[in-house]
């Protein structure tokens, strides 16, 4: 199970450009600032997390690869070993 931390901290709104933002204080930021985020407003509440990876478009990718891609196999791989479920 996972263990959920709440914490809740004040910051205010400022404005950026044209946009109000709102600055993450450090105890709660994320690991990364590369990250994408999503935002979702429920009631009067804000609430910021990863976005989700989207599926769109992964079959046009996989489209992309020429038609004889695995016409030779995948290599020889070794056999792993694993745990039965």
């Amino acid at each position: 199970m996972k263990k959920t931390l709440k914490m809740a901290l004040r910051t205010r709104v400022f404005k950026n450009g044209h946009s109000p933002a709102v600055r993450i204080p450090a105890a709660l930021r994320y690991p990364s600032t590369d990250i994408e985020l999503e935002i979702e407003k429920v009631g009067d509440e804000l609430r910021i997390r990863p976005a989700k990876r989207k599926l769109s478009g992964l079959l046009e990718r996989f489209s992309a690869f020429p038609q004889d891609v695995f016409d030779d196999g995948r290599g020889e791989e070794e056999e792993i070993d694993r745990a039965a479920f």
